[in-house]
């Protein structure tokens, strides 16, 4: 693969890092000989490029043991895998931007909901938006998190086909279902968007899954049986065209954050105070402070693998 750092620093860490193994199992803390720690920290400190111009030249994904480093919105993946183009029951959308990257755990979990999703009336499976970039780590443009290949966007729009072109990916756009700003969903919303969110939040990897207030509000209301799924789902600005599920840490990944686990019962309650102070605001705090202008990451800011994951080959 070309090279992602500065040609000088990226020929030390490389020499210093050696050959790679090949990816491995999902489940287990990677050898540390795939990681050079001295080798990165030298690179760290000879990098002032912002980390997301580093990840966001990577094309492929690193031939590591697949690993999960650091959080949602500060860390990267080593031995990503690429979601196939086009399966069974799904399509990968906007492949230009090259973001159908994720933890193997992640694709798993793409493909078994998809097939679940493919029973619905009117669902011929799931168009599948961002995930994340080949190594992860922050994006050159959109999301904040996205960055550890466990985030995964869904499109409210329910496939009627499954084999767009290429073409066809970049210009389709997806769905709205919100209405008075996200308090409530309009006619696009149907019974079976709460049936795909349903199964989406009831794989029990999913720790959180991001709606537009509005629309979590109408699936309690409707929801007649055990609304305990409904924890996962947390009301967010945005996500009206999409809904952005995020899984938990796999299984003995000791170098990846967890989100905080959902707040205790079904949250609907919570939903609702949102969705009132959509419609009637409150004033705003006089003392609040003003916001500061966010700092691009550098690869300082990351998990010192991150860097030996981008010099990978």
């Amino acid at each position: 693969m070309r090279s992602v750092l500065a040609p000088l620093a990226l020929t030390v860490l490389l020499a210093a890092c050696g050959t790679v193994d090949g990816p491995g199992t999902t489940g287990a803390p990677p050898p540390a000989s795939e990681y050079d720690m001295d080798a990165a920290r030298e690179i760290i400190s000879t990098s002032n490029e912002p980390a997301k111009r580093l990840f966001g030249a990577a094309r492929e994904g690193s031939q590591q043991t697949p690993a999960v480093w650091g959080s949602y919105a500060n860390g990267c993946v080593a031995g990503a895998d690429q979601l196939s183009e086009t399966g069974p029951t799904w399509q990968a959308m906007r492949l230009s931007r090259n973001r159908n990257w994720a933890h193997p755990e992640t694709l798993d979990y793409v493909r078994k909901l998809s097939a679940k999703v493919a029973q619905l009336p009117g669902w011929a499976g799931l168009y599948v938006g961002d995930m994340s970039q080949p190594r992860g780590g922050p994006m050159l443009t959109g999301h904040r998190s996205h960055q550890s290949g466990l985030d995964v966007d869904i499109w409210m729009l329910p496939p009627k086909r499954l084999d767009l072109t290429r073409t066809e990916r970049e210009n389709l756009s997806s769905i709205s279902t919100r209405r008075a700003n996200g308090a409530y969903v309009n006619d696009n919303w149907t019974p079976q968007h709460h049936q795909v969110l349903k199964a989406a939040a009831s794989d029990p990897r999913v720790t959180r899954i991001f709606v537009f207030p509005g629309a979590k509000v109408k699936m309690c209301n409707d929801e007649s049986g055990d609304k305990s799924w409904l924890r996962k789902i947390r009301p967010w600005y945005g996500h009206h065209y999409h809904f952005h599920v995020r899984l938990a840490c796999p299984s003995g990944m000791t170098g990846c954050v967890n989100q905080d686990p959902p707040p205790p019962g079904d949250g609907c309650a919570d939903a609702q105070e949102w969705v009132n102070n959509i419609l009637d605001p409150p004033p705003p705090d006089p003392d609040a402070p003003a916001p500061k202008p966010r700092r691009e990451l550098t690869l300082a800011d990351l998990p010192q693998q991150c860097a030996a994951i981008l010099a990978s080959p």
